[in-house]
């Protein structure tokens, strides 16, 4: 047991930049996460850090052994706690690294049947609009868009299989200056923008008939994409056009707070996907969250199926 709590504390060290770092991740001493690497460089005759007065870091050996331990530690933890599930049901910390775009509409009726169906686990949701690397984030899964999604990871769809992007203006906004009749005429309107976290702003793009235009336009108000709240009630304000999903302005337009605009262009595009590494064995509330995206979208399927063939309820 030592050996692998001496292990877990060279990874710990690895991860955050040092004995102190570790020290405050694990609730131990520095010394003691010291000691634990000083017995692992004894034992293998090599040095695993460069130790300087300022700073810690790794040496080649150090990395090599990191790259190799890691995912064997993650396979021996998810082995025992399959291990420890075996005859109760699935139990232990889930933690989610999402998109805000999801937390609004899309995530919470699906977190809410499944903490519902699973009383011993608990979660952790970390919203995110950057793209991260889920287990360097200490994530067990992720939710992205299509775009975003790492080509090594496991991608099954979550919620609905399409979105749109809607463009509306507050009622007395149109009146002062318009209804554009073409997404051009966008670049004489003044736009509420969103600012993703790596300083792009997000382009608009609108589709009729085949055709795609892609709108640059000027902006009176920008916002961060963790600021859309304000942006939807600076629209409402009547102080510019905003473009953005349309389950969040639906309310807005059903009473008339805000109208459409260029409804007949608006875009479309393919919904969210939970993703996570390809491992052998995965943590049981993982495993258990997987099943249960999957079952929900096999279900959405078999009734889109047969309200495409006129089949209505027993």
């Amino acid at each position: 047991m030592r050996d692998q709590r001496d292990l877990r504390y060279f990874i710990a060290a690895a991860r955050h930049g040092g004995f102190r770092g570790a020290a405050r991740a694990t609730s131990t001493s520095a010394s003691s996460i010291s000691e634990a690497v000083i017995r692992l460089e004894e034992r293998l005759g090599v040095r695993l850090f460069n130790r300087t007065t300022r700073s810690v870091a790794l040496t080649q050996a150090g990395e090599t052994l990191l790259a190799r331990l890691v995912p064997a530690l993650e396979e021996v933890d998810a082995a025992l706690e399959a291990t420890s599930a075996l005859g109760k049901g699935p139990r232990g910390l889930l933690r989610l690294n999402v998109p805000g775009a999801v937390t609004r509409t899309i995530l919470p009726p699906i977190l809410e049947r499944f903490l519902a169906a699973h009383p011993d686990i608990t979660l952790e949701l970390i919203a995110n609009d950057g793209f991260v690397d889920v287990l360097a984030s200490g994530a067990d899964a992720g939710i992205r868009y299509e775009e975003a999604l790492s080509q090594d990871m496991i991608a099954v769809p979550i919620g609905p299989r399409s979105q749109r992007f809607a463009a509306a203006a507050a009622p007395n906004y149109l009146e002062r200056r318009g209804h554009p009749r073409h997404p051009h005429d966008l670049l004489s309107h003044d736009c509420i923008r969103t600012r993703f976290p790596g300083g792009a702003l997000g382009i608009w793009e609108f589709e009729k008939a085949g055709g795609v235009v892609k709108i640059d336009p000027p902006a009176r108000m920008t916002v961060s994409t963790q600021a859309v709240d304000m942006a939807i009630s600076a629209t409402v304000a009547g102080l510019g056009i905003l473009m953005t999903f349309d389950g969040w302005l639906e309310p807005l337009l059903e009473d008339g707070r805000l109208l459409p605009v260029l409804e007949d262009w608006w875009s479309t595009f393919s919904g969210p996907f939970l993703y996570y590494p390809g491992r052998r064995h995965m943590p049981p509330p993982l495993r258990a969250f997987v099943d249960f995206v999957k079952a929900e979208q096999a279900d959405e399927r078999a009734e889109g199926r047969s309200r495409s063939q006129g089949i209505g309820p027993l």
